[in-house]
């Protein structure tokens, strides 16, 4: 290997060896001193690997082709491709995901309203409508109908109301019923699931930042 050739960094961890790839060269020359490198530095047993391409964007096939060329040693395991860098949907979907979404309307009987990210719904939710969404749910106004928030599976998500008489609440793939809650309703409440009893429980709404501390980075994004 020439001494001009430096693209490659390892260095090995507890938990195996992290791979630093230069983000100035050409993608040929990167892939050739890894194979360099490899060869030089063979590990002597089971190891995974992380790279990480700091600001360059690897395409897939640019990923297969470090894939297959570490695959060629079958002590080495690729654990990630670590990137700063994303794609423009990739963006898109971090948004959508990070985003409060305002509904500024009744959600009536029969109608299901779904977003992505987290929903502020300014107005109530009547018995037999239907809020999803993949984070949080806030309702300025009554829940009496169906909130199902961490759709995708986010146990720490929660679902919070003005007023909180909801048919059925949901958190990802826990389930609360009515008779859970008070025949009149609470005014001020969110729902939660408390990790201890795997249970939704509800709570005042001013020991939310308590139970749910990181809710903050939700109402800076524009709650």
């Amino acid at each position: 290997m020439s001494e001009s050739s430096h693209f490659i960094t390892m260095k090995g961890t507890n938990n195996g060896i992290v791979v630093y790839l230069d983000d100035q060269c050409s993608f040929n020359s990167l892939l050739k001193e890894l194979e360099e490198k490899l060869q030089i530095n063979q590990a002597s047993g089971k190891t995974e690997i992380t790279l990480h391409s700091q600001n360059r964007y690897l395409n897939e096939d640019q990923r297969h082709a470090i894939e297959n060329t570490i695959d060629q040693y079958s002590e080495l395991t690729v654990k990630s491709i670590d990137s700063y860098v994303i794609t423009r949907d990739e963006a898109y979907d971090i948004y959508e995901n990070t985003t409060v979404k305002t509904v500024m309307k009744t959600i009536r009987s029969g109608q299901i309203h779904e977003v992505k990210g987290d929903a502020l719904v300014i107005g109530d939710v009547n018995p037999g409508g239907t809020v999803i969404a993949t984070g949080n749910i806030f309702v300025l106004g009554k829940l009496r109908g169906i909130a199902h928030a961490g759709f995708d599976g986010d146990e720490g998500c929660v679902v919070a109301a003005s007023y909180m008489h909801p048919n059925q609440i949901r958190i990802a793939s826990k389930i609360s019923r009515a008779p859970d809650y008070d025949v009149e309703g609470s005014p001020r409440e969110f729902a939660f699931v408390n990790q201890s009893t795997e249970q939704i429980e509800l709570e005042q709404l001013q020991h939310i930042q308590k139970i749910r501390p990181k809710l903050l980075d939700v109402f800076e994004r524009g709650l």
